[in-house]
């Protein structure tokens, strides 16, 4: 386990995710595609990561491989967010931790696109909840998003 995990995630962070998470599930299909689109935006040499988008001559934003990924990866980025604190880590299936470990190791993931990744997201959680949106919030959405990726940086190794 990453040292690093649950420390740092204030009450008051917790409360700000939690708020404006519970804002946002009911539109996590929509909200998943928009941030993969906005991630695609700024780096446009990203699709190239994902397998389903290669041979694709459905338009990348009604690629319904795209749609569904987009989805659980919102998702689980969010609901992780949401259990920081209470759990004190990142609470992720050590199977699941793993396999997005190795996956982000094998497609070549480097700090960069964990940054774009960083950016893309925070810019479509204030798009979402505008009323939410303060300095506050991204800072406990960033947070958030750190510990995720150095849970995912600390399994980046070969599967065997």
């Amino acid at each position: 386990m990453n040292t690093l995990e649950g420390r740092g995630f204030t009450e008051e962070q917790e409360a700000l995710v939690v708020k404006s998470w519970t804002a946002m599930k009911p539109n996590a299909g929509e909200l998943g595609l928009k941030f993969f689109l906005k991630i695609f935006e700024i780096a446009p040499s990203a699709q190239k990561l994902f397998s389903f988008l290669k041979d694709s001559d459905v338009p990348v934003e009604r690629n319904p491989k795209l749609k569904s990924h987009a989805k659980t990866v919102f998702l689980m980025t969010c609901e992780t967010a949401v259990q920081l604190r209470k759990a004190g880590k990142v609470t992720l299936r050590e199977s699941s931790l793993k396999k997005m470990g190795s996956v982000h190791f094998e497609h070549g993931v480097v700090d960069e696109h964990y940054e774009v990744t960083k950016f893309a997201l925070l810019e479509t959680i204030k798009e979402a909840v505008p009323e939410m949106w303060s300095p506050e919030t991204k800072n406990a959405w960033g947070e958030a998003y750190d510990q995720l990726v150095a849970a995912i940086k600390s399994e980046m190794k070969p599967s065997f």
